[in-house]
């Protein structure tokens, strides 16, 4: 006999575990693109900054790739199936694939963009978070938001002057 699953009673209604489980698989789904063109950038970079990029998006892409796995967890704890694959991945996400290899800072530039549309999706889900009074959710998002904007700073940073 196969077990059955148990009904989930963790003081949010169905409904809303269902919406903001959506919600989170459009903040995975940005994650795993903005992940999949950080790791392709590292290993097509090239230039004079060729060292301090590969290094740096070496860096971003490791954060982003162990971001998956918290953000896909929650979903689950939820009680809802993490959204996989890359066609399903393409339709949730806001950012867009990268055609081609672009020069370095052209590159640092796509990446500003994603890390900054990534920001913009988790900062969608707080009020539905905050109405569910659902605090696992609200800290994952805090969480999401510090480094995905401090990331966007620190990348556009090496675009000025």
């Amino acid at each position: 006999m196969a077990p059955t699953s148990l009904p989930i009673d963790i003081g949010i209604p169905e409904a809303q575990r269902q919406q903001i489980a959506a919600g989170l698989g459009q903040v995975l789904a940005d994650t795993s693109v903005l992940y999949a063109k950080t790791h392709g950038f590292h290993w097509n970079v090239t230039g004079p900054m060729f060292n301090t990029l590969h290094l740096m998006f070496m860096a971003q892409y490791t954060e982003l790739w162990n971001a998956l796995d918290v953000i896909a967890e929650r979903i689950r704890a939820l009680g809802f199936p993490a959204p996989y694959g890359g066609k399903t991945i393409a339709s949730l996400s806001s950012i867009a694939e990268t055609d081609g290899v672009p020069e370095a800072l052209a590159m640092v530039r796509e990446l500003v963009a994603g890390h900054e549309a990534v920001a913009r999706t988790a900062r969608t889900m707080f009020s539905l978070a905050s109405e569910a009074n659902d605090q696992p959710t609200a800290d994952l998002l805090t969480q999401r938001l510090q480094i995905h904007e401090k990331t966007a700073w620190m990348l556009r940073s090496l675009l000025e002057g």
